[in-house]
């Protein structure tokens, strides 16, 4: 079983590499649903299908993610982090040369698996590169954030000016990335598997599996929220604006840009009050943003009320993908695998649902459940603890709670 507590000694050079990689990695996992208003477009599919493609880069890829993150808890395998990458860009660079339906979808599905491949062993090989400085940590979490909310200036650009013939321009970031990467993996493998072993820490803490079983519906719920959203948000700005295909990559924009911000937010915040109290208010406050982005009119409201929801949605997410550690401590590869890619991909079963009631409905009635999924987010997250470390106090006493990382920034 491999070690998440390697300690080689690294500077940040190493961190900032890894950083870009994951930058560059979840760009794709933005890329696909930016996709989506150009196949309306150009391949004249209606919302049902323009989903299912959605479905067809997040359903496979929900459920390897779980089986290599059940493998990094066994075995390291650094060499999964360069050839991930240049996988999740090769599907999506591929997905507009194909004509036949089955083909794009399988092209999308290729992109997605390598997505999946990619964060349990990052993850892992970041924590033992970082030395245990939860500030290095929060910089490679941040990279993924970025990279996601990149990904609709850069398809939108590329593909105004090409069509969907240019999507091999696409696969450019993540072959520079594995390039990148990958001897800076090499070398940080080395390390760690030279390293000492774990200190026991996390062996004496027992997995809280009714815990993570409630974490998992908490982020199901958000799931599909985030993910009807990002795929149908551009349409929706479209439909509600008009305009051309501007309006709707800057509505797409606005809801991933706020995964910078909500990172660094959501640190603070739960430094202050804990990570739980933290993904409770924040589910609190998506409610009545989502409901405003579908009822409140004007362009200001629409682009307004994104935002809000980026920052109730992505506040939480670092701080679950934490939480989902510490409830199963023995198990850090697997609850990573489910928090990154089980849980968080259901939204793309739901997608196509969402899809086929818009074409029946519209895509305000459509996207209207997804309030009620808000508070049904905020109601289950009541069901979570707050971890304690071993040796720490409780929550509410005068000691420090045990954060994990980034949330002890500057405290390495």
């Amino acid at each position: 079983m491999t070690t998440l507590r390697s300690r080689p000694s690294s500077g940040a050079a190493p961190i900032a590499v890894l950083a870009a990689g994951h930058a560059a990695v979840d760009l794709y996992q933005g890329v696909v649903p930016a996709l989506v208003p150009f196949l309306v477009a150009e391949r004249g599919l209606d919302y049902g299908s323009a989903a299912g493609v959605v479905l067809a880069a997040t359903l496979l890829s929900s459920i390897v993610q779980p089986l290599f993150g059940a493998l990094t808890d066994r075995w390291a395998m650094p060499w999964l982090i360069p050839a991930a990458t240049a996988a999740a860009g090769v599907g999506v660079g591929l997905a507009g040369l194909f004509g036949p339906y089955a083909l794009l979808c399988a092209a999308v599905a290729l992109s997605g698996v390598g997505v999946a491949a990619y964060h349990p062993e990052s993850a892992r090989l970041a924590r033992a590169a970082s030395g245990d400085s939860h500030t290095r940590m929060g910089w490679f979490s941040l990279g993924g954030n970025i990279g996601f909310a990149l990904a609709p200036l850069l398809v939108g650009p590329v593909l105004a000016a090409g069509g969907l013939g240019a999507t091999p321009w696409l696969a450019v970031p993540a072959l520079a990335a594995a390039l990148l990467t990958a001897p800076v993996v090499r070398a940080l493998a080395a390390r760690a598997a030279a390293g000492p072993a774990a200190d026991g820490a996390d062996g004496a803490r027992r997995d809280d599996r009714a815990a993570f079983l409630w974490l998992s519906a908490v982020i199901g719920c958000r799931s599909v929220v985030f993910v009807g959203l990002s795929s149908f948000v551009a349409l929706y700005a479209r439909q509600r604006l008009g305009g051309d295909s501007g309006v709707g990559t800057a509505a797409l924009f606005t809801l991933f840009a706020g995964g910078a911000v909500g990172t660094v937010l959501g640190g603070w915040c739960a430094a202050r009050w804990g990570r739980v109290r933290t993904v409770r208010l924040s589910y609190a406050a998506a409610v009545p943003a989502v409901a405003g982005l579908l009822l409140v009119p004007g362009p200001v409201a629409l682009y307004g009320f994104a935002a809000l929801i980026s920052l109730a949605l992505y506040v939480p997410f670092s701080l679950q993908v934490t939480l989902g550690q510490d409830y199963l401590p023995s198990r850090i590869g697997t609850a990573s695998g489910v928090t990154l890619g089980l849980a968080v991909s259901v939204g793309g079963v739901a997608g196509p649902a969402i899809g086929l009631l818009a074409d029946h409905t519209g895509l305000r009635t459509a996207l209207a459940p997804l309030v009620a999924l808000c508070a049904l987010a905020w109601l289950l997250a009541h069901r979570l603890p707050e971890p304690v470390a071993p040796g720490a106090s409780a929550p509410g006493t005068d000691a420090e709670p045990a954060l994990p990382p980034p949330l002890r920034a500057g405290r390495p």
